[in-house]
């Protein structure tokens, strides 16, 4: 239970306008790393922002705007700097060799691996959280020198990995090499019952989007699958899924997944692949945004771009624009030009236009579909089973010889019964 008596960290949010960069664009980002921070349990008190044409090589800010934050700091009592880009370790030594003792410095990376620290439940969260701070914040943290110690808890060093991250660095890389070998352990158990689960036939369908856009609420409200959903960055971490019978009969698996967020690293996408593995080993993906947010365009574009980097691009899409009960902004253009069958418009904590997205879900489900009719021998009757787990079967007719079976199948399916397959019946246009 979270210590209500503990004061948040007072802290200084820092931002940097070069290249493409605008100060309204970098003053939206630092909104957002705000949200971060509170998320964290920090207290935002002041912002400070420079333009430069490069960020500087030894304080990404250049030494009078150091000296400038070094005063900030000591007139509100701040205990935490947070940068908005990345930091190399020499960076982070030379603000804290410049700000003092009692400030620490972080940067955005570090932060979200504080709030992923925060939100892991299940053991293979909490390894992937350690391996990562490990890997990108331990580094980074070689300004305290030798005297770990004086981490003294708070935003940026806790987590499952904190204490690992004041042992001898000489057994860091032993502890890595352990947590990968645990981690790639049970990435094998995973990908064994994935493989179950697509041997059933069972169209999986991910849920993603960026954070907070109301992805856990929506698996809430379609299966009562009870996981915490709060108005904050990050509130899910670990990948929950849960079956739904859709009205044809048919069951279906979603799967919440991890919220995406502008500037997320390489590294931490690499770290957690495994929990965003749901989004390219699904059927089909729910690309869920928040339909009050101004700034939905950008957010929607990262999570297309993300997709696309994770290789989870090009698959049947749904684009569901939620929260429409706090209103919606001007919409355009969405996505990569939808097609407007793919587009729905819902509130995921009313319940408003879930009906619709569902009709939506059962029609892609089902467009893959063909009708197919098999001939199974009697000497292998088990594939009779096999067919109605992976398809929808219509008819069976039993002969001397076999049975003869009309289904709909899906591609899986098609592929998985092959060799029983007789033809494709057409549909004809009275039907």
């Amino acid at each position: 239970m979270e210590n209500k008596n503990i004061l948040p960290d007072r802290s200084i949010l820092v931002g940097i306008v070069w290249g493409k960069e605008t100060q309204e664009s970098v003053e939206r980002s630092l909104d957002e790393l705000e949200g971060l921070l509170k998320t964290a349990g920090g207290e935002a008190v002041a912002r400070l922002t420079q333009n430069k044409e490069a960020p500087d090589i030894r304080t990404v800010i250049g030494s009078g705007k150091a000296a400038e934050l070094a005063y900030l700091c000591a007139i509100n009592d701040v205990s935490l700097v947070v940068f908005d880009c990345e930091l190399s370790p020499s960076q982070i030594r030379n603000l804290e060799d410049i700000l003092g003792d009692a400030v620490r410095v972080i940067d955005r990376s570090m932060l979200i691996l504080d709030i992923f620290a925060l939100h892991a439940v299940t053991g293979e969260g909490k390894l992937q959280v350690e391996l990562a701070q490990l890997k990108y914040t331990a580094p980074r943290l070689s300004g305290h020198g030798t005297e770990m110690s004086r981490l003294g808890g708070g935003i940026g060093t806790r987590g499952p990995g904190e204490s690992k991250l004041e042992t001898d660095r000489r057994h860091m890389n032993r502890r890595i090499h352990a947590l990968e070998e645990q981690i790639a352990e049970m990435d094998k158990n995973r990908r064994t019952m994935r493989a179950a689960r697509q041997r059933s036939g069972i169209p999986e369908i991910a849920i993603v989007g960026y954070t907070n856009a109301g992805k856990s609420t929506l698996l809430n409200r379609l299966t009562d699958a009870g996981i915490l959903a709060e108005d904050k960055l990050f509130a899910t971490l670990d990948p929950t899924t849960r079956k739904y019978i859709l009205p044809s009969g048919e069951p279906v698996l979603f799967t919440d997944t991890v919220g995406f967020i502008n500037k997320l690293p390489h590294h931490l996408i690499k770290a957690f692949r495994s929990t965003l593995d749901a989004a390219c080993e699904a059927d089909i993906l729910l690309i869920l945004t928040d339909a009050s947010d101004g700034d939905f365009r950008e957010k929607l574009e990262v999570t297309e771009n993300l997709l696309c980097e994770l290789g989870a691009s090009g698959k049947p899409t749904l684009y569901v624009f939620n929260k429409c009960d706090r209103g919606i902004s001007e919409i355009g253009r969405v996505g990569s030009q939808a097609p407007t069958e793919n587009i729905v418009y819902i509130s995921a904590l009313t319940g408003q236009g879930t009906e619709l997205l569902i009709d939506r879900i059962e029609a892609l489900v089902s467009a893959g579909k063909r009708r197919i009719t098999y001939f199974i021998p009697n000497s292998d009757g088990g594939a009779l089973n096999t067919l109605y787990k992976l398809a929808t079967v219509e008819s069976v007719d039993y002969g001397a010889e076999g049975m003869t079976v009309v289904a709909l199948a899906d591609a899986r399916a098609r592929g998985m019964m092959k060799k029983y397959a007789l033809d494709e019946i057409v549909e004809s246009e009275e039907e």
